[in-house]
C-alpha cells in the first residue's frame, strides 16, 4: 500500500468510529493489504487520537486463542494501543452507544513497575519488571460490519479495541498462579463464559513476553506504570444495553462492568 492508501485506510475507520457506522471489510478495498500496512494503519488513528488529547496507558494483546488464530489464517497474536479515554471503573456505567458492535472477555491485566526496554526482553525480564496483577474486562469492538475480519481488518482496527475494565484487588504474581487460575464470567448471575490463564497461549505471561519483544523491536518499549491486557481466559460474550457482566479469576479477585439501558429516546431511534 501507498502512503496515501493507508491513510485513505485510516480515514474509514476513523470515520466509522466517529458516526458509529461500521464499514465493509478494508480487505475489500485493499486487498494487497499487509500486516506492517495494518500496524501502519492503526498507528495514524493513535497517533491523531494522541493529538486530540487522548494519553497511551498500555497495549492489549488479541489473538491468544490458538482457535482464534486459526479462524484468522495466523500463528501469532496481535496487539492495540490502550488509551485513556477506554479506561473505565469497576460498576462505572459504561454507554453501549459510544462502543462498536460490542464483546466482552475476561482477562488478566498485568502493570508495570519497570521499562521492559531491553534488545530482547527474556521471561525473567518480564516477571520482574511486573509490580501487580488485576483482574480485567476487556469491551472488544469493531468497526467493521458483522465482525467479518480477517488478520489485517483487526490490527488496523487497533486489534479491535473498545473499552476496559480493571478489578481493584491487586495482586502479586507470588500470589497466585496466572496459568491455573480458572475463571467464570456471569450475566446477571447466569455463567456465560469460562476459562483458565492456559488457554492464553498457554500461559499469561507467555503473551506478555511476546508483547514487551514486538514492542522493542516496533521501537515503542512498553514502560513502567503501563498496563498490558494479556488476552482471553475464555470465549468472548456479546453484551447488549442494561447487561451485567461479572467475571471471576481463581486467586485474583472479581471485576464488574456495568452497561446503561437504552434511553427512551435511543430506543425509538
Amino acid at each position: 500500500m501507498t502512503p496515501s492508501e493507508i491513510q485513505q485506510a485510516a480515514d474509514t475507520l476513523w470515520q466509522a468510529a466517529q458516526h458509529g457506522r461500521p464499514v465493509a471489510p478494508l480487505r475489500d478495498s485493499w486487498p494487497a493489504m499487509s500486516i506492517e500496512n495494518a500496524y501502519a494503519i492503526q498507528q495514524r488513528n493513535i497517533t491523531r487520537q494522541l493529538a486530540n488529547g487522548a494519553r497511551r496507558v498500555g497495549c492489549k494483546i488479541g489473538l491468544t486463542s490458538t482457535a482464534v488464530q486459526r479462524q484468522l489464517g495466523v500463528d501469532q497474536p496481535d496487539f492495540g494501543v490502550l488509551l485513556d479515554t477506554m479506561a473505565f471503573g469497576d460498576s462505572e456505567p459504561i454507554p453501549v452507544s459510544a462502543l462498536a458492535q460490542p464483546k466482552v472477555e475476561a482477562e488478566i491485566a498485568f502493570v508495570l513497575r519497570d521499562d521492559l526496554a531491553m534488545p530482547l526482553p527474556t521471561l525473567a525480564d518480564a516477571i520482574r519488571a511486573i509490580d501487580y496483577a488485576l483482574p480485567a474486562l476487556e469491551i472488544v469492538g469493531s468497526r467493521i460490519a458483522d465482525w467479518n475480519i480477517r488478520i489485517t481488518d483487526t490490527v488496523a482496527d487497533n486489534a479491535s479495541s473498545g473499552a476496559f475494565v480493571l478489578g481493584t484487588t491487586p495482586r502479586s504474581l507470588s500470589d497466585f498462579d496466572p496459568r491455573l487460575c480458572g475463571m467464570v464470567m456471569t450475566r446477571r448471575g447466569e455463567p456465560v463464559s469460562t476459562g483458565a490463564g492456559a488457554a492464553c497461549l498457554g500461559h499469561p505471561l507467555n503473551a506478555v513476553l511476546w508483547l514487551a519483544r514486538t514492542m522493542v523491536r516496533m521501537g515503542t518499549p512498553l514502560r513502567a506504570g503501563e498496563l498490558i491486557l494479556s488476552g482471553a481466559l475464555g470465549p468472548m460474550v456479546s453484551v447488549a444495553p442494561g447487561d451485567v457482566i461479572e467475571a471471576r479469576i481463581n486467586g485474583l479477585g472479581q471485576v464488574r462492568a456495568v452497561f446503561q439501558a437504552e434511553s427512551a429516546e435511543e430506543k425509538q431511534q
